[in-house]
């Protein structure tokens, strides 16, 4: 079983463990219009960031980056999952002026806690999701963090160096 800590204390995370090298299974979330889109599976170079709430200070830092630095890049699909209200999450990006990247809630199914592991399961933020990122590559995970502490942000420049190793540079030349 994985986990995380939240201010020091030790979290564990429910759902199926995955690792790197791992089939990255296929989850359906919902947007902000409350229609659904799945995350996973074949779908070429992908980046999912999971994070507990966007309504949090580090949460909200950590899309502004990801829009910033990944999204919109050529050949990479990101996706912000939470299990916030898919209402809150286009309120934090219409707020935020972020219109490149996509939000998805897991709110209605937790498939995507349960497909990857990321529900915690105990302390003051069971329910919620981990702060977590995969990047995966045609269906397979390439790099995965699960963030050590909640209230910290993830190693952008692993996540950074896995797309750029994945083909997905975002130059659109293919010669990565």
């Amino acid at each position: 079983m994985a986990t995380t800590k939240f201010k020091g204390s030790d979290v564990n995370l429910s759902g199926n463990e995955l690792f790197v090298g791992s089939y990255a299974p296929e989850a359906r979330v919902v947007a902000q219009d409350l229609s659904e889109f799945s995350v996973g599976g074949n779908n070429g170079i992908e980046v999912l960031v999971c994070l507990p709430s966007l309504d949090t200070g580090v949460c909200a830092a950590e899309a502004r980056k990801f829009n910033e630095k990944v999204a919109g890049k050529h050949g990479v699909k990101l996706s912000i999952i939470s299990n916030d209200l898919p209402f809150a999450m286009g309120r934090f990006c219409t707020t935020e002026g972020i219109a490149n990247l996509r939000v998805g809630s897991d709110f209605r199914y937790g498939e995507f806690a349960q497909n990857y592991g990321m529900l915690m399961s105990e302390g003051a933020l069971k329910g919620l999701l981990a702060r977590a990122v995969f990047v995966i590559k045609d269906g397979v995970i390439i790099h995965k963090q699960i963030v050590p502490e909640v209230t910290q942000e993830p190693n952008y420049d692993a996540v950074f160096d896995a797309i750029k190793q994945s083909g997905g540079c975002g130059c659109g030349c293919g010669c990565h």
